[in-house]
């Protein structure tokens, strides 16, 4: 899920309903559950006060019947003392300031007794109270009720129980005023207690609840988020540390050049690959002004970049060297950019570049190949063309050499004119030769058996010449799967070049033996007079030769076949000293070809 805008951190929106959907529940059945508590704890506060004041009253009532008994002349001559007493400690009790009134009921519903005397006779309005049922049952019981002012009573009740003294029942017939002659009738009495106070409280709990239920769930809620976030924000850093990891590896082992600079032009990141195409370590340059630190020509995209005159990716020969001239010049692909952050504020430069010497070589190789293909087909087509006519002119110049074999200067011409057209042929079988594919016919060959065998086809050649010959065979050469014919057309090639090169006199050496890789070797030195360096990259090219009478295709045939076995020619020379000319044979072709065959 892609990060919105609008939730910070990236955090995902599904997190925030989650921890609502999970924490809103929780922190409702809390917030309802305390509420529920505190009221009936209100209820059960409420409930006792009653019972208090209903066994307050009742005590009350009996001390005062104790009372009338003891005096009861008295009573009798200041008639309604006892109903005076009652009253007054109705009233007296109903002046507290959460009292609403205290009153004592028949079944009936009409009011025996009341806090406020006024009320004494009439009927009590309590419709949907069963009045029997409460005057019998001794167990507390309340309801809420409301009261003549429009505010809420609380009213606890239960059958009142003034049990007279041992010895004076007969004294509770002239308890209530204008009780019938039925005074053992059961009654009830009502507490109504004023809830105003205790509902205001119970509402400022219910906010503090609710409010402490908003801010627990507010906290719950951050502390999900937090926890979140810290977990965001770890994962944020490890893959920070990966991708900077990462990207410190690629920027460093990258094979191409990064130079980035800062905003003020300074080099803040140069990796190995640049330090070795331009020849300086980063520690020289890191933190140092571009401009005197790099060659001009390598800023030369950035400054293009600036002004957009050119495009920012280019080839160059950049001079390299902090001298007064460059030691070199490398030839460069560089491209440059800008760097900018998140919100496209310039952060500095960045340039790649990448040394061409290798891809140029290789250009060149390309070209000279294409050139030598074309070549070599047009000389297959003019060697044809060229061998026809030649075998009528050979066959004319010795009809004439035959004819005319008593005239010793016609026959030297035709004998010259044979020569040539050899010559030619020669030629032109050569440049068959180079022109056409190399077909190899490998089989495994004792190099050593074969090396001495191809020496001699020249050994008369070099012992006329008055030259040497020296080998240097290692005993461990044993095999190596080539084309016999091929090689020894290739080594054939060498020895005359050799005896030609040390004329009269000189040492032909030729040694054999494998490289630490198993690879074997083929080694034909000469002492003569050595190949200029300038053109000891050109001897194996086509028709190149330093010999008057040489075609210059014997190391262009010699370096196909050897490139056919997956080999190679090497060629050493010293002006002077001779040159040595080694063919070297690939150890994984040479097995390949072995199990080919």
């Amino acid at each position: 899920m892609r990060p919105s805008r609008f939730w910070p951190g990236g955090i995902p929106p599904w997190l925030f309903l989650g921890a609502i959907a999970i924490l809103l529940p929780i922190f409702t059945l809390m917030t309802l559950q305390t509420i529920n508590r505190q009221k009936e704890n209100s209820i059960r506060l409420l409930t006792e006060k009653g019972a208090a004041l209903i066994r307050s009253f009742e005590a009350g009532t009996r001390t005062g019947m104790g009372m009338m008994g003891m005096g009861m002349g008295r009573g009798r001559m200041h008639g309604g003392g006892t109903d005076f007493k009652l009253q007054r400690l109705l009233s007296e009790t109903a002046r507290q300031p959460d009292i609403a009134y205290l009153m004592v009921a028949d079944a009936g519903g009409r009011i025996l007794a009341h806090s406020d005397p006024g009320r004494i006779g009439d009927r009590y309005d309590g419709s949907d109270l069963d009045m029997a049922g409460a005057v019998r049952s001794e167990t507390l019981r309340w309801r809420t009720v409301q009261g003549t002012g429009g505010g809420p009573i609380f009213e606890v009740f239960r059958r009142f129980l003034p049990s007279s003294p041992p010895g004076h029942m007969g004294m509770g017939r002239h308890m209530w005023p204008g009780r019938g002659p039925d005074p053992d009738d059961p009654t009830a009495i009502f507490v109504g207690l004023d809830m105003s106070a205790v509902e205001a409280a119970r509402r400022a709990d219910v906010r503090h609840t609710v409010v402490m239920g908003v801010v627990f769930l507010f906290l719950g809620f951050a502390g999900i988020f937090l926890l979140f976030l810290a977990h965001h924000y770890q994962s944020a850093r490890r893959s920070l540390s990966r991708i900077q990891a990462f990207s410190d590896t690629l920027v460093e082992h990258i094979p191409v050049g990064i130079l980035a600079t800062d905003g003020d032009g300074r080099i803040v990141s140069f990796n190995r690959t640049a330090a070795a195409i331009l020849g300086r370590r980063p520690a020289e340059v890191m933190g140092k002004p571009v401009g005197d630190e790099m060659p001009t020509a390598l800023w030369e995209p950035v400054r293009a970049l600036e002004t957009g005159d050119d495009p920012p990716d280019r080839e160059i020969d950049c001079p390299i060297g902090q001298g007064p001239g460059p030691d070199r010049t490398v030839p460069l692909s560089v491209t440059a950019s800008r760097l900018r952050d998140e919100r496209g504020g310039f952060l500095g430069y960045v340039v790649l570049f990448k040394d061409l010497s290798e891809i140029r070589a290789l250009r060149k190789r390309i070209e000279k190949n294409e050139r030598l293909a074309a070549v070599g087909r047009l000389a297959a087509g003019v060697a044809h063309e060229i061998r026809n006519p030649l075998s009528s002119v050979k066959g004319f110049a010795t009809y004439f050499r035959e004819r005319y074999k008593d005239v010793a200067e016609d026959r030297e011409t035709a004998d010259i004119l044979i020569g040539e057209v050899d010559r030619i042929n020669r030629a032109v079988t050569g440049l068959l030769e180079f022109a056409r594919p190399v077909a190899l016919s490998p089989s495994p060959v004792d190099l050593k058996r074969f090396i001495e065998t191809s020496l001699r086809l020249v050994e008369k050649r070099a012992r006329d010449a008055g030259i040497g010959l020296e080998t240097r065979i290692s005993d461990s050469i044993g095999e190596a799967v080539i084309d016999a014919d091929r090689i020894n057309q290739v080594l054939l090639n060498l020895y005359i070049n050799a005896v030609e090169a040390m004329g009269d006199g000189g040492v032909l050496t030729v040694a054999a033996d494998r490289d630490e890789t198993g690879r074997p070797g083929i080694h034909v030195a000469d002492a003569g007079a050595g190949i200029d360096p300038e053109d000891l990259s050109r001897v194996v090219d086509p028709y190149f030769t330093t010999k008057p009478s040489g075609t210059g295709l014997g190391l262009a045939i010699a370096d196909n076949i050897m490139k056919a076995h997956g080999g190679r020619l090497d060629i050493v020379s010293q002006k002077g000293r001779g040159t040595t000319v080694s063919l070297v044979f690939d150890a994984d072709a040479e097995e390949e070809k072995t199990q080919r065959s």
